[in-house]
């Protein structure tokens, strides 16, 4: 059982006096009637409270509601109805193609009337949270007689005869097959789900069980967006509150960097089912009620019993679903919320030890704030006030990924972000490691060479190591961590055929007064001048031990750099590794570095001149940026602030300004060293005198005596 059931008593359930009522978006909206017969309560408990909303939280309410405008969440009346208008126009668009496609393959007349076919809305926009500027998640219905091979074919080319539509593109062969475009500047995905009925009748139910016999998994996949969206708007009391909830939620997320799916963190319908079980349990709250409850119920669930909307249901289809009764990898879901429509799935299987110890922490953080804000002891405003990720932790690890060109580059960025969670997990794994906090942000990288034509995104992960008492240094060996990662990109893109030359992945570590260096100037603000080595991009033998990349990711740490009062570790977090699905993997040995890289043989570019021995030839996944000079660093991007110290001498080199040391500065150290060197030459050549005129004195000594 969930944990509220234990922490809070239970009030007797009433019938709720609250209609549901379904938005209309536009003429091509899913048209479904969602009024329907009050139940006794909804989701699979009763409610914890069937308070009234008072005065005061109504007062609240419209606070939050003013809070939420200088973000941009609500959109103008205007760009609302030129959604619409987009929409509507796609769908007689849709409409005129099925009447095509039924002429060519010889409907009688009669059919090809009463055809049909519908486009139909899902995600934030049919859930009404959209922002200014989002996107529209549609879904392409068709009747039976309308191939996937049409859509992808003779849709497309008609979509390209279009003036309104840019930017047209197909992933066919992706896990949900979508066409992705621009109609008007208006960004939409249309995927495609082709129905067992001869004709789509106007009124058709998505929600209907029975639509789901004898289809295709791909069309599965396609409808279960549409079927989400709908049962959630039917399992809230109030879908006015559910949606001001929702958007303040979604900020509040995104602005705490833990708005993301893809890498570990929830999605946009992982929050959605959130806020609708919160509603589910308090369903006379208003807004601000709700978002306080929101943070008291999560805060204190107990993970990993999941998140339910609904009793799940079984339609004998035969399809899989989460069970972890019958599925033994759902026993290891760290953080279940499961949808509503069948087949039943978790929509958070990408949630790691330590992306679930961040979002818990995050919402207890949000209790206290809220808690705060009810008792008029602060403003909204504080609940979206962006915590410093960069200032968090004291040790992080930066991921580049780079391409050659730009189309190349966002097929390659798209891949690698797709798996960062799994170096999150690999470094879970880690035993010195407590917790990998990987920023959702992304940056762009710095360029190899400016005559070379490269793009790079970059990641930043936090990292908090574990506290050892019996031992001041510690070294924590991270290469067969990020190999394993790198391995894994570099099959998955050769797989798919879609690796080119010099597509590179990198990773090294760096210390956070070190960030600046290498972030944007309006994330990190440049520092004062500090003596500290620069960041250097290259791994060379002679490079201090934070300068790393995937070839070499060995780390040195004193007992005082392993935790500090900046790491603070969330309390959720667990010291001991996930669960692992299937028999325990034998110990990985690293690999030789020549081995790193895709096992294809690939044309490695010659190393620039160099003074001193020839560097070996690298793979692409070895090859790493060359070290620049500070001024070359300052050229290519200001915000990069070169601040260097001479390891060898101790010396540290000033620069002028923010920017690098300055050539008479050099000039000046290089007389001064030469100047002590003449000083001590006269000195040195008395001693070499002496030492020998007192050798030849004791030499002729020792042979008179001899004699």
């Amino acid at each position: 059982m969930s944990c509220q059931h234990q922490t809070i008593t239970l009030q007797k359930v009433t019938k709720s006096q609250t209609r549901l009522s379904c938005p209309v978006f536009s003429p091509t909206a899913n048209q479904v009637s969602l009024g329907r017969e009050t139940p006794k309560h909804y989701g699979i408990t009763s409610p914890i409270s069937l308070v009234q909303a008072k005065e005061a939280d109504l007062v609240l309410t419209h606070r939050l509601t003013e809070a939420l405008k200088p973000y941009g969440v609500f959109e103008e009346e205007l760009e609302l109805q030129r959604r619409i208008h987009v929409l509507g126009k796609l769908n007689t668009l849709v409409k005129e193609w099925i009447r095509d496609v039924s002429e060519t393959k010889n409907l009688p007349a009669s059919v090809i009337e009463s055809v049909g076919g519908k486009i139909f809305t899902f995600g934030s926009y049919r859930l009404g949270v959209h922002t200014k500027g989002a996107d529209i998640d549609a879904l392409f219905v068709a009747p039976r007689h309308v191939e996937r091979t049409d859509f992808f074919s003779s849709f497309l080319d008609k979509l390209k005869e279009q003036e309104e539509v840019k930017d047209l593109r197909a992933v066919e062969e992706a896990f949900v097959p979508v066409i992705k475009l621009s109609f008007d500047s208006i960004e939409i995905d249309i995927l495609f789900a082709r129905l067992a009925l001869q004709t789509i009748p106007k009124n058709l139910d998505l929600r209907d069980d029975g639509l789901l016999k004898n289809l295709d998994i791909r069309c599965i996949r396609s409808l279960n967006g549409c079927r989400v969206t709908d049962e959630i708007l039917h399992l809230v009391p109030n879908i006015e509150n559910f949606r001001l909830t929702l958007r303040t939620i979604k900020l509040w997320a995104k602005r705490h960097n833990i708005y993301s799916n893809i890498l570990g963190f929830l999605g946009g319908v992982s929050w959605a089912m959130l806020v609708a079980r919160t509603c589910q349990l308090y369903p006379n709250a208003v807004a601000s009620t709700l978002v306080h409850k929101f943070f008291l119920v999560f805060s204190k669930w107990e993970w990993p019993n999941p998140v339910l909307l609904k009793q799940p249901e079984d339609c004998n289809l035969n399809l899989p679903v989460w069970d972890p009764r019958v599925t033994p990898s759902d026993r290891y879901h760290l953080m279940p919320i499961i949808t509503p429509a069948y087949p039943q799935q978790n929509s958070t299987y990408n949630v790691s030890v330590s992306t679930r110890a961040v979002m818990v922490d995050e919402f207890k953080q949000g209790l206290s704030i809220t808690d705060e804000i009810l008792q008029n002891k602060a403003e909204w405003s504080k609940l979206f006030e962006a915590p410093n990720f960069f200032q968090k932790y004291k040790h992080y690890i930066v991921l580049l990924a780079s391409a050659p060109t730009e189309k190349q580059h966002l097929e390659w960025v798209g891949l690698v972000e797709s798996k960062i969670r799994i170096l999150v997990g690999n470094l879970e794994k880690n035993e010195f490691i407590t917790l990998a906090h990987v920023n959702p942000q992304s940056f762009p990288g710095p360029r190899e060479s400016r005559e070379k034509e490269e793009v790079s995104t970059m990641w930043v992960i936090g990292v908090i190591f574990k506290k050892m008492e019996t031992s001041e240094n510690l070294n924590v060996d991270l290469t067969i961590d990020i190999q394993s990662f790198t391995d894994t990109v570099y099959r998955q893109a050769i797989s798919s055929k879609m690796f080119e030359a010099d597509m590179k992945i990198q990773a090294m570590h760096v210390k956070k007064r070190q960030l600046h260096q290498l972030l944007p100037s309006l994330v990190m603000p440049k520092r004062r001048k500090v003596r500290q080595t620069p960041i250097s991009l290259s791994s060379t033998s002679d490079q201090p031990t934070y300068v790393i990349d995937h070839s070499d990711m060995h780390l040195q740490l004193s007992a005082t750099e392993r935790q500090t009062s900046g790491d603070s570790v969330p309390s959720s977090q667990t010291t001991s590794p996930p669960p692992t699905m299937g028999p325990p993997a034998a110990p990985q040995t690293p690999s030789p570095p020549a081995t790193m890289g895709p096992p294809v043989a690939q044309k490695t570019p010659s190393p620039p001149p160099t003074i001193g021995p020839p560097v070996a030839h690298k793979t692409p996944n070895q090859e790493v940026l060359e070290e620049k000079s500070p001024k070359e660093h300052q050229m290519e991007d200001p915000s990069i602030v070169p601040e260097t110290k001479t390891e060898d001498s101790g010396a540290a080199s000033v620069g002028e300004g923010e920017g690098g040391t300055s050539v008479e500065a050099e000039v000046h150290n290089k007389l001064i060293i030469m100047a002590q060197f003449h000083v001590w030459i006269p000195f040195l050549c008395l001693c070499v005198s002496y030492c020998t005129a007192e050798v030849d004195y004791r030499y002729s000594h020792l042979l008179k005596n001899f004699k």
